[in-house]
């Protein structure tokens, strides 16, 4: 189970496992504005709100395929 860290944020890796994702799918989808992350230290460590995921779950889940597939071809 993941386990949250002192402030309540989850890292990428825990998403990754909660939404059943590879970690750079979590990453990608961060940067596309589809999962709300924020950066904390100096190395801009991604770390990510318990509720804004379960609201991304309750939504649709996960991007479907045309969702996705538009996206990799805009960058």
């Amino acid at each position: 189970m993941a386990r949250r860290n002192g402030n309540g944020l989850l890292t990428a890796r825990q998403v990754a496992r909660l939404l059943n994702v590879h970690v750079n799918t979590v990453r990608r989808w961060n940067d596309r504005g589809i999962l709300k992350a924020y950066r904390i230290g100096p190395r801009g460590d991604r770390r990510f709100n318990k509720a804004d995921i379960d609201m991304f779950l309750a939504g649709n889940g996960q991007p479907d395929n045309e969702t996705e597939a538009a996206l990799v071809l805009v960058s």
